[in-house]
């Protein structure tokens, strides 16, 4: 029977890119999103995958959308945390609303995501929960001091949970993207892309989406089993950890 993979942020994007790998690699996936609901429903009509709008930093908004999918679909067996967003600025001149919105979706939205639906992985003795991080979660980035703690955030609430569950049979990893060649990279003016960011890349390009996708697949598997705690870095050698 196919496994339920559950996608947050899942119909834009990277997400996109997820949430349509692995239902062609045969799992039964929920997409969610946030508040684009032309997108949300172009991606449902694209791609035949339900797609389940709620706010990922907020608690009982999840366990609510939890339950949904799982009535409609079965137990979440594959927790794919991708939902994020930007709020930049110098940190001298960040608004605790800057802070607050960033942190709350792209830190807190881990536990508001993953609370719900670990008793039973633990119970079902299977899990695998994947948490889309960033390179600026590894190295800082100017101007994303909320971004990158949160982004860090992400790497130790991996860790930490790997250990808690490993005997259980739920696997916690990360991914960290570098830069992406999605709508908002390609929003990047050209002269800076080519002067000022594809230099920093040794591989001389953008990682694509589905780059990021079959990592996902790899690490969503059965018999990735023995993989946990683990932090992959995508992002063409612009940072070596």
């Amino acid at each position: 029977m196919a496994r339920v993979a559950l996608v947050t942020g899942g119909t834009r994007g990277i997400g996109a890119s997820i949430s349509k790998a692995l239902k062609a690699s045969g799992y039964k996936v929920a997409a969610n999103y946030g508040g684009n609901d032309a997108a949300g429903e172009k991606f449902k009509a694209e791609t035949g995958i339900p797609v389940y709008k709620w706010d990922v930093s907020a608690f009982e908004a999840c366990a609510e959308g939890v339950k949904k999918v799982e009535a409609d679909l079965g137990p979440v067996e594959v927790l794919v945390n991708n939902a994020g967003i930007t709020r930049d600025g110098a940190f001298h001149k960040m608004t605790i609303e800057q802070w607050s919105a960033v942190i709350n979706t792209n830190l807190g939205s881990l536990f508001n995501m993953t609370r719900p639906v670990i008793e039973g992985m633990r119970a079902r003795k299977f899990g695998r929960i994947i948490n889309i991080s960033s390179i600026n979660g590894q190295k800082g980035q100017f101007g994303q001091v909320n971004y990158s703690a949160a982004k860090a955030g992400d790497i130790g609430f991996t860790k930490a949970l790997a250990l808690e569950n490993a005997k259980a049979g739920v696997t916690v990893n990360a991914i960290c993207p570098g830069y992406i060649n999605t709508e908002m990279v390609q929003a990047v003016p050209k002269d800076v892309l080519e002067k000022s960011i594809l230099p920093l890349i040794p591989v001389g390009r953008l990682g694509e989406p589905e780059e990021i996708a079959r990592a996902v697949i790899f690490l969503a598997a059965d018999d990735a089993g023995a993989i946990t705690g683990s932090t992959l870095s995508i992002n063409g050698g612009q940072y070596m950890v």
